[in-house]
């Protein structure tokens, strides 16, 4: 079975592939990433919008690669009262048009980040800066810098996609 992933971000590619082997651990899978565009900001800054990029990336990656599953994977930001949120979200798409969306767990977005974000800068960017760190979204991301490498950005993700995967594990409940 392929599953195309509409990225080519290592941390996002090998959450797709632990998910699908977590759920499905005797079926063999095959995993590729392609670069497709999000058809949103390279900062979404509302669940609606990382949704909107996630759903755009699966299809496009499905289609592109003719995969059996379309992966689209898109962290985001979304205010709450006065505070913002990190959030990435997950969305599983197969080729008959079915589509499954999760996400990951939620964590507060300090002040001194999100100041560098009305700047012009992607959260990978400030962490960057703030952490003294080079390319920190293709490695351990915000959940992994904040929490001192306990929840990764891998697996934060691959949890997010798994939730997404339910739709799959439990198709009976979508008829």
């Amino acid at each position: 079975m392929k599953i195309a992933v509409g990225s080519t971000n290592p941390v996002k590619i090998q959450a797709a592939k632990e998910a699908f082997k977590i759920l499905w651990p005797k079926k063999k899978w095959i995993v590729e990433g392609i670069k497709v565009p999000s058809g949103v900001s390279d900062q979404p800054m509302s669940d609606a919008e990382s949704i909107k990029g996630a759903t755009g990336r699966a299809k496009k990656a499905l289609k592109a690669l003719k995969a059996d599953f379309g992966v689209g994977l898109e962290g985001g930001l979304q205010k709450i009262g006065s505070k913002w949120f990190d959030c990435g979200w997950m969305v599983a798409i197969d080729k008959d048009g079915k589509l499954g969306i999760g996400s990951t767990v939620r964590i507060e977005t300090p002040a001194k980040l999100i100041r560098l974000i009305k700047q012009g800068k992607e959260l990978g960017e400030a962490n960057d800066l703030y952490f003294k760190k080079e390319n920190s979204k293709q490695g351990q991301g915000h959940f992994g810098l904040m929490t001192n490498g306990a929840i990764t950005r891998a697996q934060g993700y691959r949890d997010g996609l798994i939730m997404a995967l339910t739709r799959f594990l439990h198709p009976e409940l979508w008829e």
